[in-house]
């Protein structure tokens, strides 16, 4: 992964260096806090709104999705135990069906119902795209400062992230492999919020089924970084809790007034395609497997839009 940054600290307390970088990311900072600020204003209307109004079917559905996804990563990961490693050309096509899967997810299943739902709300075709890419900008600005301050590894570009040196290694993985399990439960909630089977179960579909070679690719990615394979393995299965945690955070930030809903698929949407294109596409191509990375990508992208025709 790449970053912008200036000169990182790499002395003096976990609170010292995440000062530091606060103050040289001024920019990334004041917009980490206004994605932080909308989306605990999402969550307390969405919260107020739910006790007042009930919502337990919404939540129990979007709950529901989020562990179909971490039982998908748990059985993904798991050849890993007798599986040592795959071709890098194979798991660079996996990564990329993964991704191709998630480009469409954020445009069938977040995009255009949010820009409908929104539409049917404002009653004007601008307004209604306003709503959604505000939504999609509160998603970028958080992936972007969740990304800038978390301390993660990846097993070919090393740690990042203020206080990388303190963290145990195994945690600077989870870190990492988090902040793509996060969104991909939040979509799932969102998807969810209005207890819409025809948005929420292709999503979800879509997610659990590129779920599979995410978390074999996780395993081994670990394994090849010098874990032992059953570490391997525990690491890859306990990220997919992430899952059920982004859906009901989803459920929270989708669930309130109205105009929450597009905005919070928007969110998502943004959440997705930040992921895609600044993590799993470079990983992709970083081998020199562009090739099989780009049809691993279509092939995905052809299967989710089915997915999302028959399902939806």
């Amino acid at each position: 992964m790449t970053h912008d940054s200036s000169p990182p600290l790499t002395t003096g307390s976990w609170s010292q260096q995440i000062k530091h970088e606060l103050q040289a990311h001024p920019l990334t900072t004041i917009s980490l806090s206004l994605a932080l600020l909308a989306v605990l204003v999402l969550l307390g209307q969405s919260l107020a709104t739910l006790m007042m109004e009930g919502g337990e079917q919404a939540a129990r559905y979007g709950l529901y999705g989020g562990i179909a996804g971490f039982i998908a990563t748990a059985l993904g990961a798991l050849p890993a135990l007798v599986l040592r490693q795959v071709p890098q050309r194979i798991e660079d096509a996996m990564l990329g069906f993964a991704a191709g899967m998630m480009l469409a997810a954020s445009a069938f299943s977040l995009l255009l119902p949010g820009l409908a739902a929104a539409r049917e709300l404002t009653q004007h075709a601008g307004l209604a795209a306003a709503v959604v890419v505000a939504g999609m900008t509160l998603g970028v600005l958080l992936m972007l400062g969740l990304d800038q301050f978390t301390p993660h590894e990846h097993d070919k570009t090393g740690p990042c992230g203020p206080g990388y040196q303190a963290c145990p290694r195994v945690w600077l993985f989870v870190f990492a492999i988090a902040l793509h399990n996060l969104p991909e439960g939040m979509a799932i909630g969102v998807s969810f919020a209005r207890g819409d089977m025809s948005v929420g179960l292709p999503l979800t579909t879509a997610i659990a089924l590129q779920d599979i070679p995410e978390g074999l690719a996780v395993a081994l990615a670990l394994y090849a970084a010098g874990f032992r394979s059953h570490i391997a393995v525990g690491v890859a299965i306990m990220t997919g809790l992430l899952e059920p945690l982004g859906a009901v955070i989803g459920i929270g930030l989708a669930s309130g007034l109205q105009i929450a809903y597009p905005i919070g698929l928007g969110l998502a949407a943004g959440a997705m395609l930040f992921v895609v294109s600044h993590e799993v596409i470079p990983e992709t191509h970083r081998n020199g497997h562009q090739t099989y990375a780009t049809l691993g990508l279509m092939a995905g992208f052809a299967l989710m839009m089915t997915l999302d025709t028959a399902l939806g």
